[in-house]
This record gives C-alpha cells, sequence and structure tokens, in this order.
C-alpha cells in the first residue's frame, strides 16, 4: 500500500479516538506544539500541526494541553538541558490532566543515552519518535492513544520520503520547503549528521509541485531549506544541481520570492551565482557560514575550505550581485583557537562586511570528534573573545545595513510590528527588517516603502 495513503487511514483511527475522548471529556480535546532548534525543525512542526490538526485535536498555546509535543534539538547540551528541566514542570500538570499525553520527538530522541534517560526518569512520557520516521507520526499517534504504555519509535536511519501529508503554516502568504535531508559533512564539532542521517533529496518534480501548491493556496515567498542545499540532487537517479533545481523554481507562476538555506561554501557553485545573478525571484541574500576565519582551525573543523577560498568565493559572489546581503555562522573558542586564530577571525569579519552574523561560543557536544580534542580553550579566555567580536560584528554590521538609506525598497509586510503603535513589519529581498506605519491589511502583501532611518539592523520606512 502506498506510504501517505496508509497513514491517512492511522490518521482516521486516530481522529476517532480523540472524538470519543473529548465526548468523555465534555469539550473539544487541545494540543501545543514546542519547537526548538533550527528552520528545519520549525518546517517539521508545521506538519505536526496539521496532522494533530486533522486528528481533531485544537490548537493552543498553553502546556496545560491534552497532547503537548516538544520537537527537540541537540546540536548543543544545553538544549537537552532545558527539555530535562520543562518535562517535571509537564508531569506536574499531567498529574491534574486524566487526558493529558506527552510526546517528544526530532533530534535529541536520536540519541540512544537520552532515550534511556528518558525511560528511566521521566516514565509518564507517552510517545518517543525521532527524525527519519516523523511521517508514520499519524500511526504513532494512533498507536499511542489507544495504549497504556510509552511507545518508542527510533530509526537509525532511512531513504525514504513520504509526501503529501497535513500540515499547517504558521504563515499563509510565506513557507519553508524540505528539499533535501540529513547531511554528509561531519564537522568535528556538529552533531547534525549522527541525528538527522546521511544526504538524500527529493525529487525535483515533487518539490514543484508542492510549491505550486503552495502558491495556489496564497504563498507568495518559499524558502528552499536543507543541512546544506548546495549538495542537493546529488543522491537522485538522475542528478540535478541545486541551481538547475532554482531555475525550475523560478517557473512556478505567481511566485514571487524565493530563499533558501543553508549554504556551505565547499559546495558553491559557479553556475548558483550565475542563476542567482540573473534571476529576478531569487533574494538578494545569502547565509554563509564562515565558523573561523583560520584556516588551521577550518581544517581541524573539518570544513574542508580555507580563509583564501572562502574570501575568494565572496569576491565571485559581490562582483556578480553587488547588492547582495551577507551573513554568516561565527564559533569562538574551537579547541586549540590561539589568539592569532581568533585574530584571523576577526579579519575575516572586518573584509567580508556581513550585514548581521550568528555567534557562538563554542559548546563541548558529546559524541563529536571536537568534544574529545586536548586544549580546549578557558571560559575566560573564550568570553572576552566573544565580546570583542560581538562588538566589530555589530559595528559592521551597522555600516553594511545602513547602505540602503533613502532608497525605496519592496518589502513584505509579514505582521503587526512590536516597535510601536500602527507599525507594520516586512522584510526587504537582502533579509533586512522594515517597520513602517501601515494598517493590518497589508500583512501579506508586497509594498514599496522609502527607508527614512536606519537603527543598525533595521529600517523605519514610510510606504509609498
Amino acid at each position: 500500500m502506498n506510504e501517505t495513503k496508509r497513514q491517512y487511514e492511522y490518521l482516521e483511527v486516530a481522529r476517532k479516538e480523540v472524538e470519543k475522548l473529548s465526548r468523555e471529556a465534555g469539550r473539544k480535546l487541545t494540543f501545543c506544539v514546542n519547537t526548538f532548534g533550527c528552520q528545519m525543525n520549525a518546517r517539521d512542526s508545521e506538519k505536526l500541526v496539521g496532522i494533530l490538526e486533522q486528528a481533531g485535536y485544537e490548537k493552543s498555546d498553553s502546556e496545560e494541553a491534552d497532547f503537548v509535543l516538544y520537537n527537540t534539538c541537540t546540536v548543543r547540551e544545553n538544549a537537552n538541558l532545558r527539555v530535562y528541566g520543562r518535562l517535571g514542570h509537564l508531569n506536574r500538570l499531567k498529574k491534574k490532566n486524566p487526558h493529558m499525553r506527552i510526546a517528544l520527538c526530532g533530534c535529541m530522541m536520536q540519541e540512544a543515552h537520552v532515550v534511556e534517560k528518558i525511560k528511566k526518569s521521566y516514565s509518564f512520557v507517552d510517545l518517543i519518535f525521532g527524525t527519519h520516521n516523523l511521517y508514520k507520526f499519524p500511526e504513532l499517534l494512533a498507536n499511542m492513544l489507544a495504549s497504556d504504555r510509552m511507545i518508542i519509535d527510533i530509526w537509525e536511519g532511512t531513504d525514504q520520503i513520504v509526501e503529501d501529508l497535513p500540515t499547517d503554516r504558521k504563515y499563509p502568504f510565506k513557507s519553508g520547503v524540505n528539499i533535501m535531508f540529513g547531511c554528509n559533512n561531519f564537522c568535528s564539532y556538529c552533531i547534525v549528521p549522527y541525528v538527522r542521517g546521511r544526504e538524500r533529496s527529493r525529487e525535483p518534480k515533487a518539490i514543484i509541485r508542492e510549491i505550486e501548491k503552495l502558491v495556489a493556496d496564497g504563498v507568495r515567498e518559499v524558502m528552499l531549506l536543507g543541512q546544506n542545499v548546495n549538495s542537493y540532487g546529488k543522491t537522485l537517479d538522475e542528478p540535478v544541481s541545486f541551481a538547475r533545481l532554482l531555475e525550475e523554481v523560478e517557473q512556478v507562476e505567481g511566485l514571487e520570492r524565493i530563499r533558501f538555506m543553508t549554504s556551505h561554501p565547499k559546495d558553491l557553485s559557479d553556475e548558483l551565482i550565475q542563476v542567482m545573478a540573473k534571476s529576478q525571484k531569487i533574494c538578494r541574500h545569502l547565509h554563509l557560514p564562515l565558523q573561523s576565519g583560520s584556516s588551521r582551525i577550518l581544517k581541524e573543523m573539518n570544513r574542508r575550505y580555507d580563509q583564501e577560498r572562502y574570501l575568494e568565493l565572496v569576491e565571485k559572489i559581490r562582483a556578480a550581485m553587488p547588492d547582495i546581503s551577507l551573513t554568516t555562522d561565527l564559533i569562538v573558542g574551537f579547541p586549540g583557537e590561539t589568539e592569532s586564530d581568533f585574530e584571523e577571525t576577526l579579519k575575516v569579519v572586518d573584509q567580508v562586511g556581513y550585514d548581521t552574523a550568528f555567534t557562538f561560543i563554542y559548546s563541548k557536544r558529546s559524541g563529536t570528534p571536537a568534544a574529545v580534542m586536548e586544549d580546549q580553550v578557558p571560559d575566560e579566555v573564550v568570553k572576552e573573545r566573544f565580546d570583542r567580536l560581538l562588538k566589530l560584528v555589530q559595528e559592521r554590521g551597522r555600516q553594511e545595513s545602513s547602505r540602503f538609506l533613502g532608497t525605496e525598497q519592496e518589502v513584505l509586510v509579514e505582521e503587526v510590528s512590536h516597535h510601536g503603535e500602527g507599525l507594520l513589519t516586512g522584510r526587504m529581498g537582502q533579509n533586512l527588517l522594515v517597520h513602517f506605519p501601515g494598517e493590518k491589511e497589508l500583512i501579506g502583501k508586497t509594498v514599496t516603502v522609502r527607508l527614512e532611518q536606519c537603527k543598525g539592523f533595521y529600517y523605519i520606512g514610510e510606504k509609498i
């Protein structure tokens, strides 16, 4: 039987059980999904929410709901600690609500020692599943509702991709679209390949079909998602480059904007730069993680490029697209990082001039090669370096972001602004935020805004 059809049959079983439980409770049962981590997790949660809604649950923002699901992240050790801390709170709530069920999924659940700890110390959890079998959630939900035991379903890997299950988008006018899953890079500090598995790409036709459906439903902007979108298509029976996929996506009528993340510098091709440069729909924003400016540290990180290669790549990108917005990720305090290594990072940040950067203090991650490396940098040294880096990132970011001051820009209106009454918040193609006076009826529309003031990482503007 087709797996999608099979899951819809389980969804119907779950719906009937939820209806029965709702009658017993004398009210509609509620659910709450809390998401930790990256945009891949956020997109996964939209699918989980869609399934729960179709199963008959009513959405709630409160963890006092009848079904609470944590979609977990495990990139850093403290992400695990946060989940453990919140489980104690859920246990207290569950004791007051006989209908309450608790489920855990996502990257953290792919670690065997985590599952063992939950079995031993948090036996009140009803359902545990991982990243590879998320499409089985209707089946797992139905089984959980029919059982009084903890259900655990963790896969070590899969090559299966199941399409067309329910989803509930956070925004009606923009959406993430998974184009691939997993990662083959094995950066020495990163747990992702171990919990998300090896790379597997979706077929281009399936991606285009999903985007066409989204556009028909009002979506103007899509974000193509993958751990490393630049290596898209290598696992397909008939390989397709990421640049070629972008060209196909651009042909979708009614689609206004295309974004993507994340790009690994080692795989960013000249073909991709050319496609971006000539495109009318691909946003002029590229998130290009550097991590460190030191070629020696980059080698220890297993990033497979050096400072010289990275800077050459930036030069090519800027030559083809002078108005491009570049953002990055930076890690401070990787094992063995010297003052000289750190100064190389400062040099690259100053030279490139990122609009913004996500800066992280290195966090020892059990299960990664970097966790057992010698020469872990003392905390006080890392903190001092982090503060210096943050200061430079903010200074250069303010300088770079201000280059659009006084210009008129197309802005996709996203929400009512939190920066003042009567203001809306929108986003430029370069991913910079703009706050401007307007009515909430403009949300989801593209408007022209004159940028009157630059406030560092955002603008105050006036709608034209």
